[in-house]
């Protein structure tokens, strides 16, 4: 009973964090979702590319289960790395369409296996793992990926998923947090 309890609280959070992801795309120009906001080049449309091919290596590949469309092998170290943007044959639709079928695929993986499945991933330390094992690192790692694209948003227009407040708050709250830094400082 426990493991079917288990199973369903991840699934029910992996579904969340996976719209959490794409709402951050939500009103968005073409440029803006593709653009480089870090120093490594990390943006919105390529986190989502990212979540879609590891959904679909982890919970797909992992349990003999492949995804029906090509992928780049988990080993070939010349695809490492393009899978957090996209190209200018890619189109937005195009990958939020890939991310939804990742998601179902992922989604009939879990439905159809019990919680302690036994899965392998050839490049873990310990590859022989279960089902239940993937799930959380699939969950964190969408977690994580969903925590930066709330970044990348906030840096792009100011969309936050914090309560709505208006911008002389944010302004005068950013104040506040520099002051205390600077004061730190001395």
């Amino acid at each position: 009973m426990i493991d079917d309890f288990a199973k369903q609280y991840l699934h029910d959070d992996l579904r969340e964090a996976r719209e959490a992801v794409l709402e951050k795309l939500a009103g968005l120009s073409e440029y803006d979702v593709r653009r480089p906001l870090t120093a490594t080049g990390t943006n919105l449309l390529g986190l989502v590319k990212h979540l879609a091919l590891w959904e679909t290596r982890y919970l797909g590949e992992v349990f003999g289960r492949p995804f029906p469309e090509p992928l780049p092998r988990w080993d070939d170290t010349e695809a490492r790395g393009r899978d957090f943007w996209a190209t200018e044959d890619e189109t937005r639709a195009e990958i939020v369409g890939r991310f939804r079928r990742a998601a179902a695929h992922a989604d009939a993986t879990i439905a159809a296996l019990p919680v302690d499945a036994p899965g392998h991933v050839p490049w873990w330390p310990r590859p022989d793992v279960l089902l239940f094992n993937v799930m959380v690192h699939v969950l964190t790692e969408t977690n994580r990926h969903a925590g930066h694209a709330d970044i990348l948003r906030e840096q792009l227009d100011g969309t936050t998923s914090a309560p709505a407040r208006d911008r002389e708050f944010w302004a005068a709250r950013c104040a506040e947090i520099e002051r205390v830094a600077k004061a730190a400082q001395s």
